[in-house]
């Protein structure tokens, strides 16, 4: 097997932060997932539905490595990315890396990796990948993938050429860390700034605050939206909590970043924000409760509890974000 040595292979919550840690603690830098996630200004939300989609889909993050790419900018990492439409070249660009002793970070569509047990297709998955031989890959996916798992080359190679929503045409990249040092003061706060500024100023109404307002008023109708409520109304409550978001639509994780960051920076309005955030966690949980119970008994009541809290959330994550965003 051609590998890199002396690999930390910890999954954690989240795909494109474990995949983002794997290559930063390689490097030297090991920092917590939620401190990865803040500092990439990873937190959004997005209501997105269209005629030819099954079922809603609910977004907590921002787009596919727009997190990796505003980590990287924050905390001065050298990012080297590559993409192609070549078999042959997107191979290369990333066996040589691994052959100089340098994991990679894939972006792919976890359809088509051996190790998934549930077979959906979703283009913005990330690994890190860290070996091959002759007919497999080695890679290290989130703690609930399995954490250090290995995958088929031909399936790594479908993966990664998938077309379709969320992909990337073969995307690998690697990072530099010019030097491993805690995040400063003036690193964190433009990134909690930058993530509140886009959340309370969304182009569109499925975005920020408007969308968790936006979302408040369709839920209430998911009954009649779905072709198998007592299907659809408990998957979409699953991916909010267990899809790789560390539970309540990736809250948690912004929630622990935020505590991280109040005991490095000293601000009432940091506390604000980690009060609020505490608070809305809990209440996304509740809302995928709501929506579980409603698929699972046609109760149409619990679906406009869940729209009530969700009016709670638009209002909360606002106060939020303001408070933030004069940081």
């Amino acid at each position: 097997m051609a590998g890199v040595m002396d690999i930390d292979t910890r999954g954690l919550r989240h795909c494109e932060t474990t995949a983002l840690g794997v290559l930063l603690r390689h490097q030297g830098l090991d920092l917590s997932e939620p401190m990865l996630f803040g500092l990439g200004s990873g937190l959004s939300f997005v209501y997105w539905d269209s005629k030819n989609m099954g079922f809603p889909f609910l977004g907590g993050r921002v787009k596919p490595f727009e997190l990796t790419r505003n980590a990287a900018a924050c905390l001065g990492l050298e990012l080297q990315v590559e993409e192609t439409a070549s078999a042959r070249k997107a191979w290369e660009n990333v066996a040589a890396p691994i052959d100089a002793g340098r994991p990679v970070g894939l972006q792919l569509d976890s359809y088509h990796l051996d190790y998934f047990t549930s077979k959906v297709r979703f283009g913005g998955h990330f690994v890190a990948m860290y070996g091959y031989d002759d007919r497999d890959a080695y890679l290290v996916d989130t703690d609930q993938q399995g954490g250090a798992v290995s995958t088929s080359l031909s399936g790594l190679a479908l993966a990664r050429a998938a077309r379709g929503p969320m992909t990337a045409r073969n995307r690998s990249f690697t990072v530099t860390v010019a030097k491993a040092a805690s995040p400063t003061r003036s690193q964190i706060i433009p990134a909690i700034t930058a993530c509140a500024d886009a959340f309370l100023n969304p182009p569109i109404a499925n975005l920020g605050h408007r969308g968790i307002e936006k979302t408040g008023k369709q839920v209430r109708t998911w009954l009649q939206r779905a072709d198998d409520p007592r299907r659809d109304l408990p998957q979409a409550a699953l991916l909010m909590e267990k899809a790789g978001t560390g539970g309540a639509l990736f809250r948690n994780l912004y929630r622990d970043f935020l505590a991280e960051c109040a005991d490095l920076v000293d601000s009432d309005h940091l506390r604000t924000g980690h009060r609020l955030y505490t608070e809305a966690a809990a209440l996304w949980t509740e809302v995928a409760v709501l929506i579980t119970k409603a698929g699972e008994s046609g109760d149409a009541q619990c679906l406009a509890q869940a729209g009530t809290v969700l009016d709670d959330l638009s209002r909360i994550e606002r106060e939020a974000m303001q408070a933030l965003s004069r940081l």
